[in-house]
């Protein structure tokens, strides 16, 4: 069973106060949830490939690479600038 020490640490881990009563509630429930998982380490696994995620995709996203649009894309592209200053796209300043 875990220590009201440990409840604490974890409590202040979390950044979550505890009552007195909350404190041996939780060493009751989490210590039974741990038990269960130590259960789940008797369990034969040897048969069993690991995967990483059920659904089988495969990565969906296009390579990393820099595309040349030419000048007249560049000046397509810059015609949806809000404004525009020697070159450059103008924002409005963050902070």
């Amino acid at each position: 069973m875990l220590s009201r020490e440990e409840i604490l640490n974890i409590a202040t881990l979390a950044r979550v106060g505890l009552d007195e009563k909350d404190i041996e509630k939780y060493q009751h429930d989490l210590s039974e949830i741990l038990d269960y998982f130590k259960k789940l380490d008797e369990v034969d696994v040897s048969g069993v490939e690991p995967i990483g995620h059920i659904t089988g995709m495969q990565n969906v996203f296009r390579s990393d690479r820099k595309e040349d649009f030419g000048p007249l894309g560049k000046e397509a592209i810059a015609k949806n600038f809000p404004e525009e200053k020697e070159g450059y796209i103008k924002v409005k300043s963050v902070l």
